[in-house]
Formats: C-alpha cells, sequence, structure tokens
C-alpha cells in the first residue's frame, strides 16, 4: 500500500513549497540508486519521487488533499480520470513517464514534474555530457605596482603570479593607472583540451620619493634657500627624464607654483602629455645663523609687514 506523500517526505500537512522541496531533495539524495547504500534504496527513492510529483505540484496537491486523487495519484473518482499522472499497468507510477529510467543503469529527467534544475544540482545530471566538453582554463588577475620611470619611458617589470609563475610584462609608454594587460593563454590550464585562461595585470603606479601623480601631471616640492627666494636665481629641479634647471624671480614667495610644460606622465590612450608643477618651498639653514637672526630681528624692527 502506498504511503501517504506527507508521511514519505516527512513534511506536515500545512508545509510550505519551499519545506517540501527541501525535504525532497534530502531524500532524494539520501536514497538515490546510484550513490545511496542503504537497503531498499531504489524503491524508497521511487517512493519518494512519487510523493514529491504530488506534493511539488500546487494543482495535485490541491487534488490530494481534496481526496479527487490518492497517494499513487490515481483519480478517487471516474470525474477525475482526466488527470492522467503516467500511470503503468495494474495502477503503479510509469518512472519512465516520470522522468526515472533505471533500467540501463543510467538516470533520466527529460519529463515529469520535477525541476531537472534540482536533480541536476543534488546528483550531477548531465556530468557525462560536459565531461566530454573542453572548458576553458580560468583566468588570473594580478595587480603590479609600475615605476613612474617606466610609466614614462616604456620598458617592462616582473610580474609574479599566484601559480608560482614569473611573467615579464611590457609596460606600454604613457599606460593609464587603473589599465589592466592581458596576456592571453598564460592564465590556468583548460581542461578535457579546453584553452588556457589568461592573465589580467592591473597597473598600479608605484609611489615615488619626489612626485606626487595628479593625473598626468607630477607634483613636486623644491626646497629653495632664503636667499634664492629673495635674490632670485636658477635651481635645478627633478623630472623623470632628469634634472633641469628653473628660474626663480626675485622676491618668490614659498607656495608659488612653476609650471614645466609636458613635463609630467606622457601622453597614454587619449591623455596628453602632462605637466611638472614645482611648487616652492622656502628652508632656513639647518645650524642656527648669528648674522641672519640679527638681520631679521633689524627687518622686524625697523621694517615690519604683514603677509597675512
Amino acid at each position: 500500500m502506498t504511503r501517504d506523500p506527507y508521511d514519505v517526505l516527512g513534511v506536515a500537512k500545512h508545509a510550505s513549497a519551499a519545506e517540501i522541496k527541501s525535504a525532497f531533495r534530502k531524500l532524494a539524495k539520501r536514497y538515490h540508486p546510484d550513490q545511496s547504500k542503504e537497503a531498499r534504496a531504489k524503491e524508497r527513492f521511487a517512493e519518494v519521487g512519487t510523493a514529491y510529483e504530488i506534493l511539488g505540484d500546487e494543482k495535485k496537491r490541491k487534488a490530494f488533499d481534496r481526496g479527487e486523487i490518492d497517494a499513487e495519484g490515481k483519480p478517487r473518482a471516474p470525474q477525475f480520470e482526466g488527470f492522467g499522472f503516467g500511470r503503468g499497468g495494474g495502477g503503479r507510477a510509469d518512472f519512465r513517464n516520470f522522468g526515472f529510467d533505471f533500467g540501463s543503469g543510467g538516470f533520466s529527467t527529460e519529463s515529469g514534474s520535477i525541476d531537472p534544475d534540482i536533480l541536476s544540482e543534488l546528483f550531477g545530471a548531465g556530468r557525462s555530457r560536459a565531461r566530454s566538453s573542453p572548458a576553458r582554463g580560468e583566468d588570473i588577475g594580478v595587480s603590479v605596482a609600475v615605476p613612474l620611470e617606466t610609466i614614462a619611458h616604456g620598458g617592462s617589470i616582473r610580474v609574479a603570479l599566484p601559480t608560482g609563475k614569473t611573467l615579464d610584462v611590457a609596460i606600454p609608454l604613457g599606460i593609464e593607472e587603473g589599465k589592466s594587460i592581458r596576456l592571453r593563454g598564460q592564465g590556468h590550464p583548460g581542461n578535457r583540451g579546453g584553452s588556457p585562461g589568461d592573465v589580467l595585470v592591473t597597473i598600479r603606479y608605484a609611489p615615488h620619493p619626489h612626485f606626487k601623480v595628479e593625473g598626468r601631471d607630477l607634483r613636486l616640492d623644491l626646497p629653495i634657500t632664503l636667499y634664492e627666494a629673495v635674490l632670485g636665481g636658477r635651481v635645478r629641479a627633478p623630472t623623470l627624464g632628469g634634472e633641469v634647471e628653473l628660474s626663480v624671480a626675485p622676491g618668490a614667495n614659498a607656495g608659488r607654483v612653476l609650471r614645466l610644460k609636458g613635463k609630467g606622465l606622457p601622453a597614454g590612450g587619449e591623455q596628453p602629455a602632462g605637466d611638472l608643477l614645482a611648487q616652492l618651498r622656502i628652508v632656513l639653514p639647518s645650524e642656527p645663523d648669528a648674522e641672519l637672526t640679527a638681520l631679521m630681528r633689524k627687518m622686524r624692527d625697523q621694517k615690519p609687514y604683514q603677509p597675512r
């Protein structure tokens, strides 16, 4: 005698559809003939399938609850013969129509009311097909800090991958920060003859001892002496292409910015070349100077001025 489907799945009469599906998942996995070692697993699996065929379908569940069909899905009265739940001979459920075929030792879900996605998740339906299909290898993503000099002049940098492999990566002149370089075929190997994945190298600008990057411009704090600020003169300033001379006008104040056109980062992509922005910073002698101190006192007393 076929048991009540609620008892088979171990759920209450008022169980939700999610609770019924969850119960089916657990029991179907437990009794699947290809995996279970329990006695009568095949019979129990078929019983679980019959129960879920009824309770997993809203219309059939309501018909069962109203007493219109029995635990096997058979109509209880002639007027309900139109349901047609795939009966085989002798009133037994025909699981070939339902989607279970054990005759060849395999498992089919090509028809029936059970969602094939559930069975695929539980039992790996379609794995035999997947085994024969090539699968591309996964990509590898890495981030690398590139010196500004390499960005400015081009070159290469060695990159260590998570796999332990190292690669020399060519750095395009002026490449923007955040851009990625794709190295095709250098990622994880493919499966079953599939092509290997790629390596995606994301560019970061390495910190520099002198320059701060602002877009394509470079900003530089340029120290000058007190007498250079007062008298003016020529001072040397670093750039990514070597030192250059800058002209400081007499009476230059600290904070003044001198712009060197085209001395920032080179053009990259759609971005034009940047400039070098040298901000003057007046630096006093490191050692105390009596004459300078006396001169400043005299200036304070005799020629005071208000800079603020």
